[in-house]
């Protein structure tokens, strides 16, 4: 499966990857907004959980991340709701991690389970994101999912007219 991405360009994915992209479970992310409802405000700010989640897959390839790395981070944002952190406000969830809290539900009661065990892929690993430098670090240190969010939303951001 060939991939385009805007900031990244474009690349041939192994067969692990294009099985799960090609999940609804991931694919319903093409309909949750990164940044909530901002895209309300200025249609052009369109920038989609799905555009993300592949984008930190991507960058955690061009990094030299293996491939379960790149699994978890095209896998990190799957629990998202309809305009993202809006439900924390909602359900009063100081931490603004209700997407964490679903996050393993919402995988085990995918297709995902059974592609990683095609795959000989350990679920295990792939749900524990201590595990993974690249995808994600405490604040303030980088890491894949703050670099590719800002870098997208500089990027889609200062397009707009």
């Amino acid at each position: 499966m060939k991939l385009y991405d805007e900031l990244y360009g474009q690349y041939e994915v192994e067969d692990v990857l294009a099985e799960i992209i090609n999940t609804e479970t991931i694919q319903r992310l093409k309909n949750i907004h990164q940044a909530g409802a901002a895209y309300l405000v200025n249609n052009e700010w369109n920038v989609t959980r799905y555009e993300h989640s592949l984008g930190v897959m991507l960058l955690i390839r061009k990094l030299g991340g293996t491939i379960e790395e790149q699994i978890a981070g095209l896998l990190h944002d799957v629990s998202h709701t309809a305009f993202s952190h809006v439900v924390d406000f909602v359900f009063d969830i100081k931490e603004q991690n209700y997407h964490e809290k679903i996050f393993e539900n919402v995988v085990m009661n995918s297709e995902i389970p059974a592609i990683l065990t095609k795959h000989d892929i350990n679920l295990d690993d792939i749900f524990n994101i201590d595990m993974w430098s690249i995808l994600e670090q405490p604040l303030p240190k980088l890491c894949a999912d703050r670099l590719d969010y800002t870098l997208r939303d500089m990027y889609y951001y200062s397009i707009a007219p």
